[in-house]
């Protein structure tokens, strides 16, 4: 089978010829990672033309910058403008027969846990695209606290994971200047379960164990309260950076460090989803395209495309790779990932009656949900939704 495939490039016009010879020039160092030469592209769906005519084509090319020459005698690649005319190609090209859907098992998901959904829908899509995945979300409400767990740090510290009923995992740092052995944590642990479930009070808590413990338990009630009522940015889920090191490209030490520094700046990422979320379309940017979010760009490229609810763009899913990606089998995939996606959100959002938010300055009302105060004994607003779930 031929890497490149045309129809009827040898009656089109000689600059229309010229695109199609930079296309296939790019496909084929696209899916072989190898330069390509004028005997390499002829053989590959280009047979009308001599191999001398493809030379001359390809010095074109280069002086315009979109294909260059590793060395005198060697074949091309082409530039990260080359690559941004590939793209730009393919962008918006719908596929002509419906493939059987690789997204079956989300599809037919579900659930109310959506967090723990959303990272797997991308986990799932970092598998199959073998790039790094980021997704933004909205904040999803009617979440309670299901647990907290307590791991010791040393004896003044301590961490506290917070796990919702939608999935969500919030950790803290918990200080305190008394001596906190790892049987008092199981002890407070134990406390944070009563207060949650409504079980009976652990009774081996000594006085001061028994104070810490509600310290504790009301400090970290008013961070998770203050965090899911001021949503100011979208939740930002990321996975699968390891992907990254199967490219050949990212062996360079130095490209992989740029590309992780992207992948580690989360206000980039929002700023490249939003952006994406706001234009309600599928967007790329490549190499230099990417100047604006991070000052490392050599060698890195970003495919993004937004996802609804409701018909409503609430997110945006983002790809990272090296420039050398397979475009338009990523664009399909993209395509296909975001309907899935929208589809089973709008439908378990119905489902289990949940609604969301987007960011915004002003706070959630909790005036009549019927809660009471941090301090106060008896089961709060986040337990009580517990009782009555």
């Amino acid at each position: 089978m031929k890497i490149v495939k045309h129809l009827n490039t040898e009656y089109t016009g000689k600059h229309d010829r010229k695109h199609q010879i930079l296309l296939g020039a790019v496909d084929y160092y696209i899916k072989t990672g190898k330069p390509v030469g004028s005997n390499t592209l002829q053989s590959e769906g280009f047979d009308f033309l001599s191999s001398a005519t493809i030379r001359n084509y390809f010095a074109s090319l280069e002086e315009t910058g979109f294909l260059t020459q590793t060395h005198a005698s060697g074949g091309r690649i082409p530039t990260t403008a080359g690559f941004k005319v590939y793209a730009l190609e393919y962008l918006n090209v719908t596929p002509t027969s419906k493939q059987s859907s690789k997204f079956n098992h989300i599809a037919h998901q579900e659930t109310k846990e959506l967090v723990s959904f959303l990272q797997h829908a991308s986990n799932l899509l970092s598998d199959l695209t073998r790039t790094a995945v980021f997704l933004s979300s909205p904040k999803f409400d009617q979440d309670y606290i299901m647990d907290i767990k307590l791991v010791p740090i040393d004896y003044h510290r301590c961490l506290a994971v917070i796990i919702t009923d939608f999935g969500v995992v919030q950790t803290e740092i918990l200080h305190t200047t008394k001596k906190l052995s790892s049987f008092s944590t199981k002890r407070i642990e134990a406390y944070f379960h009563f207060r949650l479930n409504g079980r009976k009070s652990p009774e081996n808590l000594n006085e001061e164990e028994e104070e810490l413990a509600l310290k504790f338990y009301n400090e970290l009630m008013v961070r998770y309260i203050v965090g899911y009522t001021n949503f100011t940015d979208k939740e930002i889920i990321r996975t699968g950076f390891s992907k990254l090191l199967t490219y050949p490209d990212f062996q360079n030490t130095t490209l992989l460090a740029n590309s992780l520094a992207l992948f580690e700046n989360v206000h980039s990422m929002r700023l490249l989803l939003k952006e994406c979320t706001k234009q309600n379309k599928m967007k790329f940017w490549i190499g230099d395209d990417l100047t604006t979010y991070t000052t490392k760009t050599q060698g890195s490229a970003v495919i993004a495309i937004p996802y609804a609810i409701n018909n409503k763009s609430v997110g945006a899913i983002g790809l990272l790779g090296p420039s050398r990606m397979p475009y338009r089998k990523l664009f399909q995939l993209l395509r296909e990932f975001s309907d899935t996606l929208s589809q089973t959100l709008t439908r378990n959002i119905y489902k289990y009656k949940i609604s969301f938010r987007q960011p915004e300055k002003e706070s959630l009302d909790f005036k009549n949900e019927g809660s009471h105060l941090i301090e106060h004994p008896h089961l709060m607003l986040l337990e009580n939704q517990i009782q009555e779930s």
